[in-house]
């Protein structure tokens, strides 16, 4: 038990330094795309941030406990609104400027609802994966058009990433990458060390205990977008990452290996999805006040009770 928590840990330590140089070396490229802030968030950041959820999906296939990568990313959906963009909100409000975040915030909103009629028979097919891929295309075609439309005119509308040269960039992607994968190793092994201990399902680790480890690149970037005044990108980054992380990685691990799933474990993380993205759509304005924060910060509470206490021991 003891060594499966320092694996944990340093799986932790690993993707916050990895997922930091990987979206720094991202959004480097980016800035030279020109592209609005808002969709720069939404996609290379968003993203970026959830490569650590990738990796640990990838192998988790792999070791042949693709469950902890399905717990992962629907634990990692609730965490990335109800705690990290609930502790951003809680210090101060956020306002969304730019008008494609109602469309990503519907898309994320689409998820769990989507996630749940694919999952309803119990089995998450090759089939099932292929359709969720084919929507993560669908909306990414429309994230990429949004781009094109509303090109950044002046340095301002552009995230400051600083003009690093090419080689720098590349470094910080490779570094950034090698150290996520691995953290990911760090990360399931660990997980499934856990799991055994406390007779949790690999899922339950995946949605309590992973989904936090995978989680530290999002609150890394959130903050930092939000120091700096960028709004949109710390939004668009939790949107992003939410819809990646269903619509491709879920889907890529069952790509991989499919399995079969008990809806009554999936159901806290699905409902508590829907619930949490109801509760930041922006306002009048696109304003969400710090009031959303606290009340988040109640529900991420709620959430891992409710996941705990059905947690087969």
């Amino acid at each position: 038990m003891t060594i499966s928590i320092l694996l944990l840990l340093a799986g932790v330590v690993l993707a916050w330094f990895g997922g930091s140089l990987f979206v720094d070396g991202a959004v480097g490229l980016a800035r030279w795309a020109r592209w609005p802030v808002a969709v720069i968030g939404v996609t290379v950041t968003a993203f970026g941030t959830s490569s650590p959820e990738l990796m640990v999906a990838i192998q988790a296939a792999v070791d042949g406990v693709p469950e902890i990568s399905l717990g992962d990313v629907l634990g990692s959906n609730v965490l990335n609104i109800a705690l990290v963009l609930a502790l951003v909100l809680s210090f101060s409000g956020m306002k969304a400027e730019d008008a494609g975040v109602r469309r990503d915030w519907a898309c994320a909103l689409a998820v769990p609802l989507i996630m749940t009629a694919v999952l309803w028979d119990g089995w998450f097919s090759r089939p099932d994966a292929l359709i969720l891929l084919g929507l993560f295309a669908l909306w990414l075609a429309m994230v990429v058009r949004h781009a094109r439309r509303h090109r950044a005119r002046n340095v301002e509308e552009v995230i400051e990433a600083g003009r690093a040269a090419p080689r720098k960039i590349a470094v910080q992607v490779v570094a950034g990458l090698g150290l996520l994968i691995a953290a990911a190793q760090f990360v399931v092994h660990g997980g499934k060390g856990v799991a055994l201990a406390l007779g949790w399902s690999p899922f339950m680790v995946g949605a309590v205990v992973v989904a936090v480890a995978t989680g530290t690149p999002e609150l890394a970037t959130t903050i930092i977008s939000r120091i700096r005044g960028h709004h949109d990108v710390g939004l668009g980054n939790i949107l992003g990452s939410n819809v990646f992380n269903a619509l491709f990685i879920a889907a890529l691990a069952a790509l991989i290996q499919p399995y079969p799933v008990k809806m009554p474990e999936l159901m806290p993380s699905l409902v508590f999805g829907v619930v949490t993205t109801l509760m930041i759509l922006p306002g009048r304005g696109g304003w969400l006040g710090r009031w959303r924060g606290f009340v988040l910060l109640a529900l991420y509470l709620a959430f891992v009770l409710v996941t705990l206490e059905n947690t087969p021991f």
